[in-house]
């Protein structure tokens, strides 16, 4: 259809939206479209989807229809848009007869160059909609959410079927698909079913590396939401819950523990849930406690954490749902409370009557959320693997990789489990095992088994530690939990080798790992970060729409740092399009001017490097800053032991943050690990085809060799190979 050049197309993504580069694979997206060719767009949830299609919108001739799932979502959008001096505008049941009779001459007339309608709007078989969507000329349909449109998907909305109709009535005009979490499965529906012809299929990557995952047994779940809360006061966050009554309760908690916090769920008449979630956007309520109906699309950029009560109900609504944290890229937590009671609940819900294949579908996909809570390794590559990605077994920013991990011999601990599953009749599950060898007086444990030489003989652990136990036990096949919704328990041969003292049974311990406490602000000056917040926030009022719209958390933090004190400075500054720097230029300059006076300080404009330059991915730029911290001990000359005693944290823990700078070369691994024994251990990585885990190896291996010395291995194995260069 059109043709445009890279140069071009940055020229525009600059001079509208303020960015100096694509993020993923936008561009090629973008380009697709632009060529007339009907695309589907799969991009994580933060991931600069929007952008696929407003900017084919503005650079092609017409009208650009966007098909989106909520009002909330237009409106966020529209707003932003008209923030960036673009013309458009949305069509849902909350405007008048009148305001929607305007919008329809404006349409008309060219003045709108995207148009929001929700699916509803949409009629399959009305003549006389698609003659009047003529007169608009129409030069791009772009369909938001577009797994909606799936019975194979997490979230299927019936209405979104009929929007094959686009291809119907216009079968030459593009369209685009978008979505943030398909299968394969779900991607060939949603291409089937919106009847796209030979369509471009762009797939990014789903990783989201700016978001910590931690998932936590749930005991005291409230207090430590309180506690979290507490210590990030100025961030704005989301706590789902799966029921109606739950979000109601918490919210109603939280406020009592001196919380500002807002309830929303589908339950509540849309004039409540638009007052609630447009009162959240502003940053009037900080918290919102809700069921997954909240959400869904919601553009506020500086969602800082996610916290989940419950458990959700398949990865790829747990996917999104964090996903609403650090849209704009910065440091955000997602911290998920987990029990077994939760999925036995989620089981009732998954149900569906009279449909077993939609049944089984659900089933498995709970199996296996429940299977990334109980995963012993990185989060991160669950979540990447899960989305058909590969990814390392070390992230260094969720709960595992960031956890002190303690190895101890269970295996007394694993034969007392192995007997009273035994002398219970291997029919029970494992609550009800873990209750027996407590000693529970609760009346659900049969009266007789009470009368077993077994009963109560594991008081000395906490619940959480036998969960842990019967979670590693299965892992390593040395015990058998039924594939049926009742997990019954039982032994197979291995079990028995164990229970007669053949083998040994070592488990590793994790300590609980929550969010740091430090804000990691990489040096920003806080008190003109407020000052610039108090500004932006002063210009959202008086525009009447959220702060974020009018300029990033992400955005304001470079001003921050590099100080731009004119309005060609401030072209460098990302976020910042031509009609913003207009609108908005001078006042910023203003507060900016006044504070480097007064604190006697100088732009340090000269030090920004082109945007292409200081993103470039290298190995280094992954590092966490609690890896940077033991890396900086590291180079002062402390021993592992020391920086270990210094920082509190366990010799293993420190090896594991010194291994992240093995593939670059900052630390030569000989240092750590002699040349002989480097050697045995690269050959037993081989040996395993395992370049992730270090169980495997150390398995092989032995107690000769340290976990961490199998980490920083692994490390080196997988950048460079074999140790040819010491030979």
């Amino acid at each position: 259809m059109i043709s445009f050049t890279q140069e071009k197309l940055l020229k525009a993504l600059k001079h509208f939206f303020g960015y100096d580069e694509f993020k993923h694979s936008q561009q090629v997206v973008i380009e697709s479209v632009l060529s007339g060719r009907d695309t589907m767009a799969i991009m994580p949830t933060g991931g600069g989807k929007s952008i696929c299609f407003q900017l084919p919108a503005l650079l092609l001739d017409g009208l650009t229809l966007v098909v989106s799932p909520l009002i909330a979502l237009m409106k966020d959008q529209v707003d932003a848009l008209v923030a960036n001096g673009i013309d458009a505008a949305f069509l849902n049941s909350s405007q008048t007869p009148d305001e929607q009779r305007r919008i329809f001459r404006e349409a008309e007339l060219g003045k709108i160059k995207l148009l929001y309608v929700a699916p509803e709007r949409i009629p399959k078989d009305s003549e006389a909609f698609f003659e009047f969507m003529l007169k608009l000329n129409p030069s791009l349909f772009a369909i938001d959410e577009a797994h909606c449109i799936s019975s194979w998907g997490h979230d299927f909305r019936p209405e979104y079927l009929k929007l094959a109709a686009f291809k119907t009535n216009f079968p030459h005009i593009p369209v685009i698909a978008l979505t943030a979490s398909a299968d394969k499965i779900t991607q060939n529906d949603i291409v089937a079913r919106l009847a796209l012809v030979n369509p471009n299929i762009f797939i990014s990557s789903f990783n989201r590396p700016n978001i910590y995952y931690y998932v936590q047994p749930k005991r005291d779940a409230f207090g430590k939401i309180v506690n979290y809360i507490n210590k990030h006061k100025d961030n704005s966050g989301i706590v789902y819950a799966l029921s109606r009554v739950s979000t109601e309760n918490i919210a109603r908690k939280l406020n009592e523990a001196g919380i500002k916090a807002a309830f929303y769920h589908a339950g509540m008449d849309s004039a409540s849930r638009s007052r609630v979630q447009d009162a959240f956007l502003r940053d009037e309520y900080k918290v919102i406690v809700a069921t997954i109906a909240f959400g869904m699309g919601i553009d506020k950029s500086n969602v800082r954490f996610v916290i989940h009560h419950d458990l959700s109900k398949n990865i790829e609504g747990y996917y999104q749902e964090t996903g609403r944290a650090g849209r704009d890229g910065l440091r955000s937590d997602a911290l998920l409370f987990y029990s077994i009671a939760d999925v036995m609940k989620l089981r009732n819900f998954a149900i569906v009557d009279d449909n077993p294949e939609q049944t089984a579908i659900s089933m498995n996909k709970l199996h296996k959320m429940q299977n990334y809570c109980e995963h012993e390794g990185c989060r991160r590559q669950y979540l990447m693997n899960y989305f058909g990605e590969n990814f390392p077994g070390y992230c260094g920013s969720c709960d595992y990789c960031l956890t002190s991990l303690e190895e101890r011999d269970a295996t007394v601990d694993a034969q007392k489990l192995l007997s009273a599953v035994v002398r219970t009749g291997e029919r029970h599950t494992a609550t009800y095992i873990i209750n027996f060898i407590r000693g529970s007086d609760s009346e659900k444990i049969n009266p007789a088994h009470k009368e077993l030489r077994t009963y109560g003989i594991g008081k000395d652990l906490k619940r959480e530690e036998w969960q842990w136990i019967v979670q590693q036990l299965v892992v390593n096949d040395l015990i058998v939990k039924s594939a049926d919704p009742y997990n019954i328990l039982s032994l197979n041969e291995r079990s028995w080798k164990l229970l007669k003292g053949e083998t040994q049974f070592r488990i590793i311990m994790k300590k609980e790992r929550m969010p740091d406490e430090s804000s990691d602000d990489g040096g920003t000056d806080v008190g003109l970060m407020n000052k610039l917040k108090d500004l932006r926030l002063a210009i959202a009022k008086q525009e009447n729409v959220p702060a974020y719209v009018i300029l990033g958390d992400n955005t304001l933090e470079e001003l921050a740092v590099y100080l731009p004190l004119t309005f060609e400075d401030l072209k460098q500054i990302s976020g910042f399009g031509e009609f913003k720097i207009g609108k908005y230029g001078s006042y910023f300059i203003t507060v900016l001017k006044k504070y480097v006076e007064e604190n006697n300080l100088t732009t340090r404009m000269a030090d920004k490097e082109p945007k292409k330059v200081k993103r470039e991915k290298t190995i280094k730029s992954d590092k966490s800053s609690t890896q940077e911290q033991s890396y900086t001990m590291y180079k002062r000359g402390m021993s592992i032991a020391e920086i270990a005693a210094e920082r509190e944290i366990a010799p293993s823990t420190v090896e594991g943050h010194l291994a992240a700078y093995i593939p670059t070369g900052e630390i030569d691994i000989v240092d750590f690990i002699p040349f002989l024994k480097l050697e045995r251990i690269i050959t037993a990585i081989k040996s395993t085809g395992q370049l992730t885990a270090s169980k495997p190896v150390k398995d092989i291996l032995g107690d000769d060799y340290s976990y961490g010395e199998i980490r920083m291995a692994l490390e080196y194995y997988r950048a460079k190979g074999d140790i040819t260069e010491f030979k």
